[in-house]
């Protein structure tokens, strides 16, 4: 399991009625493909070895047999498969019959799990050959193996921890999965046979998924396909990975029966450290049975998207846009309202950021029923701004219906410069800082002069990086971008556009969409912008990523630079690693800026306000974490 990844699968070989040696051939071979495509955990339907259709003939000890026997031939044909495998059958113990998935690695029986739930309404009629599952584990022989058998056994190798359900298990108002997961299992296998009629499909996914995300954990579902008696039920082969919520990989129905993908081991145990709602019972009645998976290099076939914030999906997207928007508007309208501001202050510079906080402003003035001109839009022209942004700027302001403002500050500035004995031709960090200060002591000013509340426009990614000028763009009365990443920041203000309709408002967005992001706090050179941020802090879309994956799920810097090099394949390591260690340098010594932000929304999974995602000391130490970069490197 390298990086806690470990591929999985669940496969639906092609029976015969009744049949089990020729059941066993196909589910040794529907294995070996597994193990062949590197997969480490496996799962085929339930009943798999004889059928689940075969009826009265359950009560046959000539089927039972044969399913025994037919266990044993796939035992000896994977023996040499660091795999774990469950493969359902029918189970003779203690004078009752069972449906049970049998468990094993590498040849070796581990355990035998029966069914809990038994059908016995409509089609279904369980009942009639099978047992339910006994409360207390116990023992059976199969197979020449003596093993544990009941519902509450693990079966665990280093970070991977495998407990197993059936089919109606599942189906239940509560399924046994509950208790494996909170006794420590993170991956569950369902071996199901459910027939397909209209409207199953769907169902039986949103019930895989669902139930992954309710136990962070990894879900495999395998079902029962072609072969199957269809007298009155139909199979179609419908196999599912789900992780902790997202549907990772599945067979369509009456297809090939195969679903392969790669769990993320350290993303689910991150998960449940995280989350204090999801409690270990610590049940003294599972019974732990190690087995030794070998470490494996795992060749990744799950999508890791360049854009983690950004939903590839056109029409998900445009939701994700509206719903941020309307957060951002809502929280921006419930403070205005209670702070009984009489207007709205935002700066305006004719880049994305303000762009986007002066939709925002737009949105929340409409819903509070309030004209747009008590919105009152500041452009604060000092050496380094350009024509195309000033002018982007009032057009922007008009177009919306915002009251404008010009405060010029070049002469401010200028004379402050004379006052602290600092000479204007040094263009080092006091030059730009002293700007972006002065342009928050303006925008407050004219807060009080107007009885109104700054609205802030920094994004997400320039916190995280410490890209604020403490107390100057880093200070707000209420900051309405605060956890909106600037990769998801064009894709809003590109939705807007894309519903302004043709005129000014559309042709000043999509300019400002084509506008280089800056600061403009250096001189301009040849009336175009001279200072780009990507240029020293790095591109955004690499940051975004890092930013992800080290917060969401806390990611170490090796794992991140891993899954880096798989969705920037463009970029060289060394330039990949330059940025993750700019990344974790930066990070770490600017908390102390965001340990004093602002109020403002929360609107996706990320955030780092210091009242709610990120507790964070400002004097914390990145060397851990850079040390282990470093080692990544050799």
């Amino acid at each position: 399991m390298q990086y806690g990844f470990i591929k999985t699968a669940a496969v639906t070989p092609a029976l015969h009625v009744a049949d089990t040696a020729c059941n066993a051939d196909a589910i040794a071979a529907a294995l070996t493909r597994a193990y062949a495509d590197g997969a480490r955990v496996a799962v085929t339907p339930e009943l798999g070895v004889t059928g689940y259709t075969c009826g009265d003939l359950f009560l046959q000890n000539t089927l039972l047999d044969g399913a025994e026997s037919a266990l044993a031939r796939i035992l000896r044909e994977t023996a040499a498969y660091d795999m774990l495998c469950a493969v359902g059958l029918p189970v003779r113990c203690a004078g009752k019959l069972y449906n049970c998935a049998a468990v094993f690695h590498m040849g070796t029986l581990l355990g035998v799990v029966p069914k809990t739930m038994l059908p016995n309404y409509a089609e279904f009629c369980e009942l009639r050959h099978f047992s339910p599952a006994p409360a207390l584990t116990g023992s059976v022989t199969l197979a020449g193996c003596t093993v544990p058998f009941g519902t509450k056994l693990i079966f665990a190798s280093g970070e991977l921890s495998v407990s197993v359900e059936l089919c109606e298990d599942l189906w239940s108002p509560n399924p046994p999965s509950i208790s494996h997961a909170t006794a420590g299992a993170n991956v569950i296998l369902n071996l199901s046979a459910t027939d397909e009629i209209v409207g199953k499909e769907e169902y039986r996914r949103s019930l895989v998924v669902g139930q992954s995300a309710r136990l962070h954990c990894g879900y495999l579902c395998a079902d029962a396909g072609t072969g199957e008696s269809s007298t009155d039920m139909v199979f179609a082969g419908h196999n599912l990975v789900a992780e902790n919520g997202v549907l990772l990989s599945e067979s369509s129905p009456f297809g090939d029966g195969y679903a392969v993908s790669e769990l993320d081991l350290q993303r689910l145990n991150y998960d449940r450290r995280r989350s204090n709602t999801f409690r270990l019972s610590n049940d003294p009645a599972y019974t732990r049975i190690p087995f030794p998976l070998a470490p494996a290099p795992t060749a990744l076939t799950r999508e890791i998207a360049r854009y983690p914030f950004i939903p590839a999906d056109l029409r998900d997207r445009e939701r994700r846009c509206e719903t941020i928007l309307s957060i951002q508007a809502q929280g921006l309208a419930r403070r205005l309202s209670h702070a009984q501001a009489k207007t709205a202050v935002i700066g305006i510079s004719g880049g994305l950021d303000s762009c986007l906080a002066l939709l925002v402003t737009v949105r929340a003035m409409d819903l509070l029923k309030r004209p747009r001109t008590d919105i009152v839009a500041v452009t604060m022209p000092c050496f380094g701004t350009t024509r195309r942004t000033r002018s982007n700027a009032e057009v922007l302001a008009n177009s919306l219906g915002a009251s404008f403002r010009t405060v010029d500050i070049t002469a401010l500035v200028t004379q402050h410069f004379r006052d602290i004995g600092f000479d204007i031709n040094d263009h080092s960090v006091t030059f730009e800082n002293a700007q972006a200060r002065a342009r928050t002591y303006v925008v407050m000013d004219i807060a009080n002069q107007t009885s109104g509340l700054v609205v802030g426009t920094g994004d997400l990614s320039e916190l995280a990086l410490g890209w604020a000028t403490y107390n100057g763009d880093h200070m707000s009365m209420y900051g309405v971008n605060a956890s909106v990443p600037k990769t998801l920041i064009r894709h809003i203000v590109r939705y807007c556009a894309d519903r302004a309709g043709e005129g000014t408002l559309r042709e000043v967005l999509l300019d400002i969409l084509a506008t280089p992001v800056s600061p403009e706090l250096l001189p301009a050179k040849d009336g175009e912008i001279a200072q780009k941020t990507e240029d020293l802090v790095g591109p955004y879309e690499l940051h975004d990523f890092i930013l992800y994956y080290a917060l969401r799920w806390g990611f170490a810097p090796g794992k991140v630079l891993y899954l880096m090099e798989m969705a920037f394949p463009e970029y060289k390591r060394e330039t990949l690693v330059k940025w993750v260690r700019n990344f974790y340098q930066r990070f770490f010594a600017q908390q102390f800026k965001r340990s004093c932000l602002p109020d403002g929304p929360k609107v996706g999974s990320v955030a780092v306000s210091p009242r709610g995602d990120l507790r964070m000391p400002s004097d914390a130490s990145a060397a851990l974490w850079l040390k282990e970069l470093e080692a990544w490197m050799r």
